[in-house]
């Protein structure tokens, strides 16, 4: 088996049909496998099953957030290079196999491919450098829009010639990300410190440190319509844990002193956007785009509060690896 497909899923199954047809109509030169790994969602795959009985579906059983679902779904494939790839996308052209083929070089670890959001446009989000406090703090979308090639970003690869020198990168969205099965039996699979996001920054650090060359390849393409799942929750949930993964990670990698630092700056970042945002809330009312202004202080007021310890979802999200849904 060349190619092994894990796609996790959480109540998308009708992006994960649109998904599934995308690799089919697109990979037609590999021996490939496709694997879903239903993350306890309210999702029937009776439907599913009858019309594609060739996939393999994994019941997790409970939530076992993105990194825990793709380990499991990592032991039911056979495949000599594994792809990871979100149920929210859609392959095109002949991706997945160029992707595979970038992967037959021997120094090269893991691969990306350009991602695209559902208008066509660059999603800026497929490669990324490894976080810091700099980073973390000065990373705006309007500037990475501005000045896309500055160093802080990572970002130039998406800009670069298509060529492995200039596409070495540090860290691959876990989007879509193929990973040759030696590399993971050697450094490990997905952390399952993290719940959610940071789990691909984390196995990137890993198989650099290893010694292997993460690659991104500009010429193949996913569209990827970004977190459907988590978008439903519309309650900053997506926001806190982001920040609670990356200071998990700076913990890990960069110390007790250096994750501390972080938690203390985003405290500094998101009380200064708080004092700018207080007053327009109080007028909202006669802003355009007021409830965009409302929307966001109250990020930044959960972040906050996540940033003194006294943000609780943490704790519920630790709750949920036991529990049979998530809510």
């Amino acid at each position: 088996m060349d190619v092994s497909i894990v796609i996790v899923n959480w109540n998308s199954i009708e992006f994960l049909t649109k998904c599934v047809e995308s690799i089919y109509a697109t990979t037609h030169r590999l021996s490939y496998e496709i694997v879903v790994v239903d993350n306890s969602s309210a999702d029937d795959f009776t439907a599913f099953s009858q019309r594609y009985p060739q996939v393999k579906v994994v019941q997790a059983g409970r939530n076992l957030g993105f990194a825990g679902a793709n380990n499991l779904g990592t032991e039911h494939t056979s495949g000599d290079k594994i792809l990871y790839l979100n149920p929210d996308t859609l392959v095109t052209g002949n991706a997945i196999e160029q992707m595979a083929a970038r992967l037959d070089a021997p120094e090269v670890g893991a691969v990306g491919c350009r991602l695209l959001n559902g208008d066509m446009t660059l999603q800026m989000s497929a490669v990324q450098p490894y976080p810091t406090i700099v980073n973390q703090l000065l990373t705006l979308d309007y500037f990475k829009r501005r000045w896309p090639m500055f160093p802080l970003w990572g970002m130039r690869a998406l800009y670069a010639p298509d060529s492995p020198a200039a596409n070495e990168v540090e860290v691959i969205s876990g989007a879509c990300l193929m990973v040759k099965r030696a590399v993971l039996e050697k450094v490990g699979v997905f952390s399952t410190e993290y719940f959610m996001y940071a789990e691909e920054i984390d196995l990137c650090y890993r198989i650099r440190r290893a010694g292997w060359v993460l690659s991104y390849l500009g010429d193949a393409e996913v569209v990827h319509f970004g977190g459907q799942s988590t978008k439903k929750k519309g309650d900053g949930f997506a926001d806190v844990m982001m920040r609670d993964s990356v200071f998990k990670f700076l913990r890990k990698f960069r110390g007790k002193t250096y994750a501390a630092c972080y938690r203390g700056a985003m405290f500094f970042s998101a009380i200064a956007r708080l004092i700018v945002l207080g007053p327009l809330v109080v007028v909202r009312g006669m802003l355009r785009g007021g409830d965009d202004v409302a929307r966001a202080f109250n990020k930044w007021r959960k972040i906050a509060t996540w940033s003194l310890a006294l943000q609780s979802w943490t704790h519920t999200v630790a709750r949920a690896r036991t529990t049979a849904v998530k809510s």
